[in-house]
């Protein structure tokens, strides 16, 4: 695949690596169509693959003394639902995409995709929601199929889009709410591994409101790596709530991360009482800044 050259603007090594992300995502979904047996699963096709968010804009990070780092952003568009989201080929370039990170280091920089059908695409553009109107104005297209255009983007009503945003915060925020008394009362008793888990459930509803009160969308994801990075990317004051730039803060988010399948799951999980008291501190945090940055939204100009 040789990428545009609208990706001019990025060095070599990132344009390398986003061929490399490109590779990865076709060839998992190539080796998927290999095991279907019905004509309309052999017929299944990925359409687009846009870059969106700082690598598309040119204002990506990469703070050494932090630790933070921009992901890269894509948009797999794909042409049946049953191709998107949770099917089997993304769960494994996700993995793919974790090894060649942490293990092989054939990527420096942390990839994070999200997949969705042409026609969701499309009816997100015509309702106006800005995250995809957002990347259909912005975005950097790296591949596409001829003959299957984006259609044209309209403006959500100001007053649709906070009465949406309102709808999810009185949802969302709440409901983390919730979830992190039992994991304190959890902690408590001595219940480390459920601590965890509702740890990790505030976690993911804190960032699935925050994403939807700006945005009006949120990915459907329990991976907080995921969560996070598109959190931050539209509100950088959340980046601080996570420390990176030592060892004990990275093995601590990683150990809340894995909660969801490892805490539930696996009797290997392990957590410690100073990880999970370290845990609530910043969760803490989250929700007082995911609290702030939502209240200035629903306060301000309708729209806005």
């Amino acid at each position: 695949m040789t990428l545009p050259e609208r990706l001019t603007h990025l060095p070599d090594r990132k344009r390398r690596e986003l061929e490399r992300a490109a590779q990865i995502l076709f060839g998992e979904f190539d080796e998927s169509l290999k095991t279907k047996l019905s004509e309309k699963g052999r017929r299944g096709r990925i359409l687009k693959l846009i870059l969106f968010g700082s690598y598309a804009r040119g204002d990506w990070v990469e703070d050494r003394k932090s630790g933070y780092r921009s992901d890269y952003d894509l948009l797999v568009v794909v042409n049946y639902g049953g191709f998107a989201e949770q099917y089997e080929a993304w769960e494994k370039a996700a993995e793919r995409f974790l090894q060649e990170l942490t293990i092989t280091r054939q990527l420096s920089t942390p990839v994070n995709f999200i997949v969705h059908t042409l026609t969701d695409f499309n009816d997100q553009l015509t309702h106006g929601r800005p995250f995809f109107v957002d990347i259909a104005r912005d975005g950097i297209v790296l591949y596409e199929l001829p003959g299957y255009p984006l259609a044209s983007p309209k403006t959500l009503a100001p007053e649709e889009a906070r009465a949406e945003a309102q709808r999810h915060f009185g949802h969302w925020f709440p409901n983390a709410a919730r979830r992190f008394e039992l994991a304190q009362e959890a902690m408590r008793r001595g219940y480390e591994k459920e601590a965890a888990f509702d740890l990790h459930q505030t976690v993911e509803r804190l960032y699935h409101c925050v994403l939807t009160v700006l945005t009006l969308y949120s990915p459907k994801s329990h991976r907080l790596s995921v969560l996070r990075s598109h959190a931050e990317r539209i509100a950088p004051q959340l980046i601080a709530v996570w420390p990176r730039d030592t060892r004990f803060a990275k093995r601590c988010f990683t150990r809340l991360d894995r909660a969801y399948v490892g805490a539930r799951y696996s009797p290997a999980y392990e957590i410690t009482g100073e990880e999970l008291a370290w845990l609530v501190d910043r969760v803490t945090a989250l929700q007082e800044a995911v609290a702030a940055i939502c209240a200035e939204r629903l306060a301000g100009p309708a729209g806005a």
